[in-house]
């Protein structure tokens, strides 16, 4: 028996699961807060320190947690851009998260290469704020000293597995990471840097993009760290799934990704073509308005929390009395209609009910998710499982409509960090090859994760009439919104 772990550092702490290599079961962890301040008004800081993130990490691998260890595994929050000078040290903070500052660079990306269509081609995405590449376009557009001292560029987990191996003069990374950057197409597996250029003003050197077993370097203690991935990665890989399954997430927005053999290219930029952590691809399609419908409607209710928005909603009937919310609040992106507000639409005296809104909410959420799922569908991904995550999945109501309106069966997995049991699985498959124990193309086979699994069954005929019923909504509020 060997021993790994995985850390996952997300946008706000550290968690490490030491995990056994051949069945993955769950041995320690450790958890610790980022040092951040938090800025005046709420909400997190889009500049941070990286120098906090190793803060985190050392706090939550103290007390001997990684006694024993022999492989690390990385996972961290996506999108966020480190650049480096010609010395390897910080040219400004990380860039991180969604960062609002970025949107008019975005736009401006957009034109400058030719169009949505022509972004799609390159590397499988059209850019959005969040992407280091609009981020680069920003810093050239808002920091322009800063942009020409910047010689290198990393990303979150780049830059935490480059400083656990000592900062050596190969830096990596992984196809799952590279292929959100803007930069790096999966399709073809290679870097655009004319892209670079395009957004920055001038080349900077890239990472090494290495394969998903293989081993960025190992540590003068001979602790091998493998090649670390975005946290999107690690929790699918971390979840185990695969051909035939999608992943539906369930937060403020929402997002839907699936397992497929081959790159998608998506012209109208709905589907984001990513790399998964196994050599697989990673299409994700992603909604502006999930559980934030749900919240809202319980405001609107004077409900207290979700939970009571279920149990009231339970009361009502699938098709909720005729009563249709449209849950595009704060625009949307599947459809793409960023400046569009949402419907409710069938009122009648008897669908004017508190628990007939409150089943449209859950509904209205749901069939969102559906619409993105059928894009995936559309463009020849299989899915025949999908897994919901989040914690509204555990709610009553979401788990009564999702299997009939999803088409599928739905598996609700038991709460547990994915995204570091991913980290470590990479670490086990790394470490394994390196011993000779496992093969290069094949993961190690771990235990799956425990979970609550639902069958669309009998009601797959009423799910779909809630879905038409939804869908002629949509089509008479926004006509031709899925034409593309």
């Amino acid at each position: 028996m060997g021993i790994v772990a995985g850390l996952d550092s997300s946008p706000d702490f550290t968690r490490i699961v030491v995990c056994d290599t051949d069945t993955g079961a769950v041995l320690r962890q450790g958890y610790a807060p980022h040092p951040v301040e938090t800025p005046e008004g709420g909400g997190r800081p889009s500049d941070v320190d990286p120098q906090a993130w190793l803060l985190s990490l050392g706090e939550a691998a103290g007390g001997g947690l990684l006694e024993g260890v022999q492989a690390i595994g990385v996972s961290s929050q996506q999108n966020a851009l480190i650049p480096l000078d010609a010395q390897g040290n910080t040219v400004r903070p990380a860039m991180t998260g969604g960062d609002k500052r970025a949107q008019v660079a975005a736009a401006d990306l957009v034109d400058a290469l030719g169009g949505r269509e022509a972004w799609a081609q390159a590397v499988g995405s059209v850019p959005t704020a969040a992407q280091p590449v609009t981020k680069l376009r920003w810093l050239a557009k808002s920091e322009p000293e800063n942009a020409l001292r910047t010689a290198g560029l990393l990303q979150a987990h780049d830059w935490l597995v480059w400083q656990l191996l000592g900062r050596p003069v190969r830096r990596t990374t992984d196809r799952g990471g590279a292929s959100g950057t803007g930069y790096w197409s999966a399709a073809i597996g290679a870097y655009r840097p004319d892209l670079v250029e395009l957004a920055l003003g001038h080349q900077a050197m890239l990472p090494e993009v290495i394969g998903p077993s293989d081993a960025a370097g190992t540590t003068p203690e001979g602790l091998l760290i493998s090649a670390g991935t975005g946290e999107t990665m690690a929790a699918a890989f971390g979840l185990g799934i695969g051909l035939g399954d999608a992943v539906v997430s369930l937060g403020a927005s929402g997002s839907v990704m699936a397992v497929h053999p081959e790159a998608l290219t998506d012209q109208s930029g709905m589907i984001t073509s990513l790399a998964d952590a196994t050599g697989m691809h990673l299409p994700v399609v992603t909604t502006l308005n999930a559980v934030r419908t749900l919240r809202g409607t319980a405001e609107m209710l004077g409900l207290p929390d979700l939970e009571s928005l279920s149990d009231l909603a339970m009361k009502s009937t699938p098709g909720s009395h005729g009563l249709v919310l449209l849950p595009y609040l704060e625009g949307e992106r599947t459809p793409n209609l960023p400046h569009t507000a949402g419907t409710l639409a069938g009122l009648r005296r008897e669908s004017m009910k508190p628990e007939h809104l409150a089943r449209a909410a859950f509904e209205g959420m749901l069939c969102g998710l559906a619409d993105a799922l059928d894009v995936l569908r559309g463009r020849g991904v299989d899915v025949r499982r999908v897994f919901l995550l989040g914690p509204a999945a555990e709610l009553p109501a979401v788990q009564a409509a999702a299997p009939s309106l999803f088409a599928a069966r739905v598996v609700v997995p038991q709460p547990a960090d994915y995204a570091a049991i991913g980290a470590a699985r990479q670490a086990a498959w790394a470490l394994g090859v390196s011993q000779g124990a496992l093969d290069p193309r094949n993961p190690p086979a771990w235990q799956g994760a425990a979970a609550q699994v639902l069958e669309p069954g009998e009601e797959l005929a009423v799910g779909q009439a809630v879905r038409q019923q939804f869908t002629a909504v949509r089509e008479q509020t926004h006509p031709g919104a899925f034409n593309f």
